[in-house]
């Protein structure tokens, strides 16, 4: 709920509720981006839906070959300027749908790719039928607000007195000055009906979007297959590249241990008979490298598979994680059972490497865990009061973003310069084991 602002008189602040405020400043808000948003759409697609028919009528001569997939890219940048904005505006999200650019494509490979995607026509009935619904969806309601305004601010009333063709609502023209005054009772039906009316008429505009810019059930399931390709193949390579270095850290370190206790355990089989201390120090040293070896190996294990995820849960995992983090960490955990092995392993890693952003780079002074269970998926959200300014496309971020991509996981991050970072993960799992009741805590 919006709060009053502070430069209202007192006798309009008691009228103004906050309820009446929030009411009145949604009606107004929406009304300015139907307006803009048709502006937008009137222009804009008008030219291109022109730009697009003559360009494919040109293909016949050649020349449509290069003008189509540059009017192509256009409608698609401007689909998804609307898609953000009507995200933003409406909470309606409208998915990309259009398959991937091939690399290094010539002219006639980037016509093809244009012309057989499912998506380019589409989008080309996009530009047509939103100009249809522009009038009614967009104009028609905030006209309704811009008329109610109108009414009250009693324009009606004063052009009366200059023009004597002008009219209101049902009055047109105005014969005398009783008419003039019925303006503010109509005013008083229009803009309320106005403003409670445009919030959900830009709410339909963008669902009648939705239904034709995002993706088929087909080319969402052809843009998952190819996700998930992608996906595999870097988990593949993530997977070659961490046994790689598994069998580096045993070469060069429990390994390398192992093989000098072995040697100093032969040294002192040689010395025992005529050297007993020389073999009694060999055989201590020989102790120590094995307790060395010995701890490498954890350590190595530990980072495969930590022992304390096996024996205590996501959720004991992470609350110990909290525990060894040199900063305040909350930690608020509702999961009525446990995800399979390998992705309580993914979930923890992803906890883990965002939280060691975090304390890296971010400058934070206080962190939050959130961890919990919604219709067949696992929510994670790691927050933090940094600096912000975290690029989802670095070297921590996409790596953890592969680690939930190979079992279908999903990650978002909002970082505004300044702060706060927030990143929300999600996979996909179903639990087992349920549990009494959740755990929680600050650490």
């Amino acid at each position: 709920m919006n709060p009053l602002p502070t430069w209202l008189p007192e006798p309009v602040r008691r009228v103004l509720t906050p309820p009446v405020w929030t009411w009145l400043t949604r009606g107004l808000l929406a009304g300015l981006r139907s307006v803009l948003l048709a502006i937008g759409t009137l222009t804009t697609n008008i030219t291109l839906f022109v730009l697009f028919v003559v360009s494919t009528v040109l293909t016949v001569a050649g020349v449509g070959i290069f003008l189509v997939p540059l009017v192509a890219l256009g409608v698609r940048a401007v689909a998804d300027l609307d898609r953000r904005l009507l995200a933003q505006w409406t909470g309606v999200e409208i998915p990309v749908p259009y398959r991937p650019r091939p690399a290094n494509a010539g002219i006639w490979r980037l016509y093809r790719w244009v012309v057989t995607d499912p998506a380019t026509w589409r989008d080309l009935a996009w530009l047509v039928l939103s100009i249809q619904f522009v009038g009614l969806l967009l104009i028609a309601p905030a006209a309704l607000i811009a008329y109610g305004i109108e009414g009250i601010l009693g324009v009606p009333v004063l052009l009366y007195f200059v023009i004597d063709w002008y009219g209101y609502g049902v009055f047109w023209p105005m014969d005398n000055l009783a008419e003039a005054l019925l303006s503010w009772p109509q005013a008083a039906v229009l803009l309320p009906a106005g403003l409670t009316l445009t919030p959900h008429t830009l709410r339909w505009f963008a669902l009648f979007s939705q239904w034709l810019l995002a993706p088929t059930r087909a080319a969402a399931l052809a843009v998952r297959v190819d996700r998930l390709t992608q996906t595999r193949t870097e988990t593949v390579d993530a997977q070659a590249t961490e046994l790689r270095r598994i069998e580096r850290d045993l070469h060069d370190g429990a390994q390398a241990r192992l093989v000098a206790v072995s040697m100093k355990i032969g040294l002192a089989e040689e010395l025992l008979a005529r050297d007993p201390e020389a073999a009694l120090r060999l055989m201590a040293q020989a102790r120590e490298h094995s307790g060395m070896a010995l701890a490498e190996l954890r350590d190595l294990v530990r980072g495969i598979h930590p022992p304390v995820l096996a024996e205590r849960g996501l959720d004991g995992a992470v609350q110990a994680l909290a525990l060894t983090v040199p900063l305040p960490v909350d930690v608020d955990i509702s999961l009525p059972g446990r995800p399979l092995a390998p992705v309580e392993s993914a979930a923890y890693f992803a906890i883990a490497e965002t939280v060691t952003n975090a304390v890296k780079h971010a400058r934070a002074l206080h962190i939050s865990i959130r961890l919990g269970y919604d219709q067949g998926r696992l929510l994670m959200v790691v927050r933090d009061d940094g600096r912000g300014g975290a690029l989802p496309d670095g070297t921590g971020l996409r790596g953890i973003e592969r680690r939930l991509a190979a079992f279908d996981g999903t990650m978002s991050v909002a970082s505004p310069p300044g702060g706060p970072t927030t990143v929300t993960m999600e996979l996909p799992c179903e639990l087992s084991s349920p549990r009494t009741s959740p755990s929680s805590g600050t650490a």
